[in-house]
């Protein structure tokens, strides 16, 4: 039911920031939100058990428990989101209250901010805030890599800005 009412609303935040549009170029240009979808992305704090997925187009890639893939903004900067309002509607904050890691990566580098527009946890890695992409909507989707050429998906080689 909760999964059903959060699609509801995303989809009505959806249309009406469409019908009410400011103008304004944000970095999700182009991409909207399908009709219908089957299975939500985890975005409430739990236990994620996260793992590791390979895809043709990214290798290797950090999905969550429902295996829905893990990215970052290359826009954003350590421990900040600077994914607000329209861009957070397309690319939701991945939350979770304990994160298990797979084999291969250093627990220690997940970590959580607290959003400034919002007040929630959200997590990290390498100190860079995850998210999801509304346009995945089943496990093994990338279709959010390289949006932009600012957001990418995550793996334990991914190298961010010092």
């Amino acid at each position: 039911m909760e999964k059903r009412l959060f699609l509801f609303f995303v989809i009505s935040m959806l249309t009406l920031l469409t019908a009410c549009g400011n103008g304004q170029e944000d970095s999700t240009e182009g991409y909207s939100a399908p009709s219908d979808k089957p299975d939500e992305p985890v975005v409430t704090g739990e236990v994620q058990e996260l793992q590791e997925l390979e895809s043709e187009a990214t290798g290797p890639y950090l999905a969550d428990s429902e295996g829905m893939a893990l990215y970052y903004f290359t826009e954003d900067e350590l421990d900040t989101s600077n994914c607000t309002g329209d861009c957070l509607v397309n690319w939701p904050a991945f939350t979770a209250e304990e994160v298990e890691v797979p084999e291969g990566y250093d627990r220690e580098v997940f970590n959580t901010i607290t959003r400034d527009d919002n007040g929630e946890e959200q997590v990290t890695y390498k100190g860079y805030p995850l998210y999801y992409f509304i346009n995945d909507t089943a496990e093994g989707d990338v279709n959010g890599q390289g949006v932009n050429d600012a957001w990418f998906t995550v793996n334990n080689m991914t190298e961010f800005p010092e």
